[in-house]
């Protein structure tokens, strides 16, 4: 005899199902302790704190050390400004870019299919895995004045390495990733059938990019840039090489940081820290912002 043969019951249908079929039983996800639990909960706190928090306010606590005035006077200094501009200045340049790149490599790869696809996929990681400061040498090999390109450009009275462009050079190729690689997974997952469904009915190139897919993807688009922003403003490796270090004309304000701190003037080098430090919690609210309209809409 079949082990529930003579224990079926009827459900509301009718219908006989097997004998506790129409019980609703709750299991844990995993068979770990209360004690384990509260231990891996206590790991990572502790890590967050040791990590994150202390670091983030030892330099608000060095930044007001020798008081406000001082931390004052690091933030209205003629250098510390000129760093601040150059760093805003290379960020507006360079996000409205990688939206761009962003865009239309998602827009390549999800909605077509051609040869070399996957090759253009891999290529889009390639900042991913070469060390900031190697990009900047090759931009120097490539643009420097003895480079490939360099005899052409100073013959044409430009310059790229050690001057602005070259700073807008070595922070786009370190933050081009982001925009696409946000976009991609969340066009792939989302599909053709919207943009197919418009196109039989007579809907343009334009019409379909701006009343379907950007509507659909205008968050993880948000998302993308406010990452990319931050890693821009961030930049140290690549900017290093290629800016010259020019006090007051080529520095960055991780740059000015550096140098205010191998000055032995470490009040003024956290104060300025601690505005790259504000930048980046406010790119946590809007990351968090954005990635919980993301998961609304």
């Amino acid at each position: 005899m079949h082990p529930f043969e003579g224990k079926a019951k009827a459900n509301s249908a009718g219908s006989l199902l097997p004998y506790g079929a129409g019980r609703t039983t709750v299991q844990a996800v995993t068979s770990e302790s209360q004690a384990v639990r509260r231990l891996l909960i206590g790991i990572m706190l502790a890590f967050i704190v040791l990590m994150l928090i202390l670091p983030l306010a030892a330099v608000f606590s060095q930044a007001l050390k020798k008081g406000a005035e001082v931390a004052a006077l690091a933030w209205t200094d003629p250098d510390a400004w000129a760093a601040i501009r150059l760093t805003l200045a290379t960020a507006l340049v360079v996000v409205p870019l990688n939206a761009i790149f962003g865009l239309s490599a998602a827009w390549c790869i999800t909605k077509f299919s051609f040869r070399g696809k996957g090759l253009l996929s891999s290529l889009i990681d390639i900042p991913f895995s070469v060390s900031p400061v190697i990009a900047g040498f090759i931009f120097i090999l490539l643009f420097g004045a003895h480079g490939w390109f360099g005899p052409l450009l100073d013959a044409h009275g430009w310059q790229i390495i050690f001057s602005w462009p070259g700073i807008i050079l070595g922070t786009l190729f370190v933050t081009f990733p982001f925009v696409a690689r946000e976009l991609i997974p969340l066009m792939q997952a989302q599909g053709i059938q919207e943009e197919e469904a418009a196109i039989t009915l007579g809907a343009t190139g334009w019409k379909l990019f701006t009343r379907i897919t950007l509507p659909n993807i205008k968050w993880g688009l948000l998302y993308g840039l406010v990452i990319c922003n931050a890693r821009a403003m961030g930049e140290f490796g690549a900017v290093s090489v290629v800016s010259g270090h020019i006090r007051g004309v080529t520095n960055t304000m991780p740059l000015h940081i550096e140098i205010l701190y191998h000055e032995y003037q470490f009040s003024a080098a956290f104060a300025v820290a601690s505005l790259l430090v504000l930048l980046a919690c406010l790119t946590l609210v809007l990351q968090y912002w954005l990635d919980r309209k993301r998961q609304v809409h």
